[in-house]
């Protein structure tokens, strides 16, 4: 019998002064089987650093053809594509092609560091791709606060993204290895 999605449902108070945007949204995420919690709040915290109120998750590790998430203009194009992890270069190009903005949120240190030293090049490329790095420490962090009902209020200002929850308290301050210009 296959595995199913957990649902997470997060309640986010966000507070965003670097973008003037200021939401209070109730999320749904689905947890694919294979993913961790830290894997699944690197989401919740790119959505809080790029929020909108169109910006939504798509099916994400259950598609091959989406992100993890996007958000739509009116007419059905793509406007922003946001990728987690450490994609081979032909995920990223047909993304930079699909998309008007791409952003990349990496983590896992050693290896995403292995992974930007021979992608670093290729990458430079596409100028319509940002990519953020999270340390371990980030990273944990951020699992350490996942909860199946998340209230998280979160706060961005001058780049650095601080994240509370009734468990526990995050700063966050994602590195910029490539910035889309």
């Amino acid at each position: 019998m296959a595995l199913k999605a957990t649902v997470f449902r997060a309640h986010v108070e966000l507070a965003d002064m670097d973008r003037h945007q200021y939401l209070s949204e109730s999320l749904t995420l689905a947890r694919h089987p294979s993913e961790t919690d830290g894997r699944l709040m690197v989401r919740l915290l790119a959505w809080c650093m790029y929020a909108e109120e169109r910006l939504e998750f798509s099916k994400g590790l259950c598609a091959d053809d989406e992100p993890e998430l996007w958000l739509k203009n009116d007419a059905g194009e793509i406007e922003l594509w946001i990728e987690l992890g450490q994609p081979d270069e032909k995920r990223l190009k047909k993304a930079c092609s699909r998309a008007r903005q791409v952003v990349l949120f990496n983590y896992g240190e050693r290896s995403a560091q292995v992974w930007w030293q021979q992608n670093r090049s290729n990458l430079a490329r596409y100028h319509n791709l940002t990519i953020w790095s999270l340390s371990d420490e980030a990273f944990n962090g951020l699992a350490d606060l996942a909860d199946r009902n998340i209230r998280l209020q979160a706060n961005i200002m001058d780049g650095q993204c601080m994240l509370s929850t009734e468990t526990g308290s995050i700063s966050v301050e994602p590195e910029c290895r490539q910035r889309a210009g």
